[in-house]
């Protein structure tokens, strides 16, 4: 059994701790430096992140729907350069790094078509503006308001208070109903009265109730009535009014209540729907033809 040479051993171990103190010489510099780079640049993305935020959230001149996405995509950005100065730091040569990963993002790119239809929708979300943050809307498949736009998906939240967390995509192919971004909204009611009562009188009804309202505006028009319709059991009376937006369905809540009331006050019958049934004999039979209402 050999025995081992202590001499040559210690040797080896010698001639490995100078080539590691050698190395950390002059490598541990760069890696420690690497490290208090990557550290330094992560904590500024997020505190610049975090002052975008702010920034939109007090000044009144800039849409605030911008600020979630302006502040993610300067996070990023702020990562991805100090990823580079990183390898940079570690003697890593960036140009084949940066060519590498431009090659990967078109694969990437190809691969994830839909993250980045999301992301172009996004974009022309913010550019075109068809809703801002706070607003009410309606695609159709989705309604609620807009609490954030994101750079890849919408955070909205519902009347029932639903948390609705929507892809860009999804609200930019799609109709969008606002219903907040005009001052104004209309109000459109409809009342039912016999054939045996006026008209006339109730359509005054009607529009004493209205105009007797605060909460009705007089532009862009003044509350007006007309005869809608005369169906087989009722003439139906038309009220149309402008309130602002905010108060809608208060006022819509209102008049509706407080017309049924003004009508009935005034003596006016408020009619159900009624049916004529025609009952026929068989043929041959001696029974006569019979109505029933």
């Amino acid at each position: 059994m050999d025995v081992p040479n202590v001499e040559q051993l210690g040797n080896e171990i010698s001639v490995f701790v100078t080539q590691l103190t050698a190395w950390a010489a002059v490598a541990l510099p760069s890696l420690i430096g690497a490290i208090l780079l990557f550290v330094v640049g992560w904590w500024f993305a997020g505190w610049a992140e975090r002052g975008i935020r702010r920034l939109f959230s007090v000044q009144s001149r800039i849409d605030p729907t911008l600020g979630g996405v302006v502040a993610t995509l300067v996070r990023y950005g702020i990562l991805v350069l100090v990823i580079v100065a990183v390898l940079g730091q570690l003697g890593i040569q960036t140009t084949s790094i940066i060519a590498a990963l431009g090659a990967a993002g078109l694969a990437i790119g190809l691969a994830m078509q839909g993250t980045l239809s999301n992301i172009a929708a996004g974009m022309m979300l913010l550019w075109l503006r068809p809703f801002r943050v706070g607003d009410y809307i309606d695609t159709g498949t989705v309604a609620g308001t807009v609490k954030d736009v994101g750079l890849f998906a919408s955070e909205l939240h519902s009347w029932d208070g639903i948390y609705l967390f929507v892809p860009n995509s999804e609200l930019w192919n799609k109709r969008i109903i606002n219903y907040s971004r005009l001052p104004t909204r209309l109000v459109d009611l409809k009342f039912r009265i016999a054939y045996e009562n006026d008209a006339q009188q109730g359509q005054q009804v009607l529009l004493d109730l209205a105009s007797s309202n605060p909460m009705v505006l007089k532009v862009p028009s003044e509350p007006m009535t007309f005869v809608d319709e005369l169906t087989p059991d009722a003439v139906v009376l038309r009220l149309r009014c402008w309130a602002a937006n905010a108060d809608y369905w208060t006022v819509f809540r209102g008049l509706t209540g407080q017309g049924k009331s003004a009508l009935e006050a005034a003596g006016f019958t408020i009619p159900l729907p009624q049916r004529q049934l025609r009952y026929v004999g068989k043929p041959g039979g001696s029974g006569d033809d019979q109505d029933a209402a």
